[in-house]
């Protein structure tokens, strides 16, 4: 098989018929709809992983890698605390008590949930919280606040607010609910309003006092891990069976997975985009070998085997077909830098978390959208390099 005689003939038929020029404005096409097709998926899959980042990284802050609870009253205590800081060392723990709230101010009222926590460890595993109380120090029921519930109440630093607490009290003849004051120390912001309206941070010398909650008990321990997926089970098997571990990834479990199942949807109709612009790839082969009937039996009567004149119109369709591939690849990587570097698309905070258009694309992603082009295009280009063998050298020859 001569190669060189091969591309001779490619080269040939990919130049500008004047006679046929729509079987040229179809491979044009057919080259821009690829290109297209892969630009499109690129910045699509890049935008879906950099909304999942983003949430991730919102929810993995707020609701901790991993978490510990108790099973049992008493079972999460310092002494079990203790021998966690000494057995991972390579962990961060932060215990924590907690207590469903009502915050009153005037007339205004919302629900949420207070953390009374060792400051000093939880800013080391809570960023958010590290950048509220930063050069601040809060103090015995002293308390930071979520942005929203800031807002919306219209609390000023240092204001103090009703904390009414579900522990009850006696009262006379009745049980009344718990009560107390609390001095606003500022607000955090973590990007996500479910949190920044609800969450609620005071000390632990705070709240143990309300909940009369015995010396050296906690209601959990958060903890911070780089590897929360590897470590649960090293924890699961180390600490006793009165507590459990709960990981970040386990309760938004159903929320990564609609996400996911969107991914995966837009993933297939956008390469519908790129399999019907293939189509186009086997209308123009197609036209090119009706059209080129005639030379392909002089070719074949010369003595041009079938398996030469086959591979002339495969690669002449994959040479239309990569090339758009590789100006889609070229166009989406520039689309993904344009959008990451200018402020071309700007999006409202309080309800992304963001305001600027959070782009990723995986290395998964984009070899499976290269892939993918690519198989569809060897597809396409092989049924007309088929079709072109079958070409009957004795009746073109006699008829035309």
């Amino acid at each position: 098989m001569d190669k060189n005689f091969i591309f001779y003939i490619v080269k040939r038929y990919l130049r500008f018929d004047k006679e046929q020029p729509f079987i040229f404005l179809s491979a044009l096409l057919a080259f821009l709809g690829i290109a297209v097709g892969v630009m499109v998926l690129i910045v699509a899959m890049a935008i879906m992983n950099g909304f999942d980042k983003e949430f991730e990284k919102k929810l993995f802050t707020m609701n901790y890698p991993l978490t510990i609870y108790p099973k049992l009253p008493g079972a999460v205590n310092s002494e079990l605390l203790q021998k966690l800081e000494k057995s991972f060392p390579n962990l961060k723990f932060s215990p924590y008590l907690s207590s469903q709230v009502i915050v009153k101010k005037g007339d205004s009222m919302e629900g949420g949930i207070l953390f009374g926590v060792d400051f000093e460890k939880e800013v080391e595993i809570n960023d958010v919280l590290q950048k509220a109380v930063k050069n601040k120090k809060v103090g015995k029921f002293e308390a930071i606040v979520g942005a929203e519930l800031y807002k919306n109440m219209m609390l000023e630093e240092n204001e103090k607010v009703i904390f009414i607490f579900t522990k009850s009290e006696p009262g006379g003849l009745v049980l009344t609910p718990m009560i107390k004051r609390f001095t606003i120390k500022g607000f955090f912001k973590s990007g996500l309003i479910a949190y920044d309206k609800a969450y609620i941070y005071t000390t632990i010398d705070s709240l143990k006092p309300i909940l009369r909650t015995a010396e050296g008990e906690f209601s959990g321990i958060h903890i911070y891990s780089k590897t929360p997926q590897k470590d649960i089970e090293k924890l699961k098997n180390f600490v006793p069976s009165s507590v459990g571990i709960v990981g970040w990834w386990q309760q938004n479990g159903n929320f990564f997975a609609a996400l996911q199942m969107e991914k995966r949807a837009l993933f297939i109709v956008l390469m519908l985009i790129i399999l019907i612009a293939s189509l186009n790839i086997v209308s123009s082969l197609l036209m090119t070998v009706m059209n080129r009937r005639k030379e392909i039996a002089l070719l074949l009567s010369l003595g041009a085997s079938r398996k030469e004149v086959k591979h002339i119109f495969f690669y002449l369709g994959f040479i239309i077909g990569g090339f758009g591939v590789a100006a889609g690849v070229a166009l989406g990587l520039f689309g993904i830098y344009l959008l990451g570097t200018f402020d071309i698309v700007s999006l409202p905070a309080d309800v992304y978390g963001t305001s600027k258009l959070p782009l990723e694309l995986s290395i998964i992603d984009f070899w499976s959208i290269v892939t993918g082009a690519i198989v569809i295009t060897l597809l396409s280009s092989y049924y007309p390099a088929k079709k072109a063998t079958e070409v009957n050298v004795i009746d073109v020859l006699r008829n035309e």
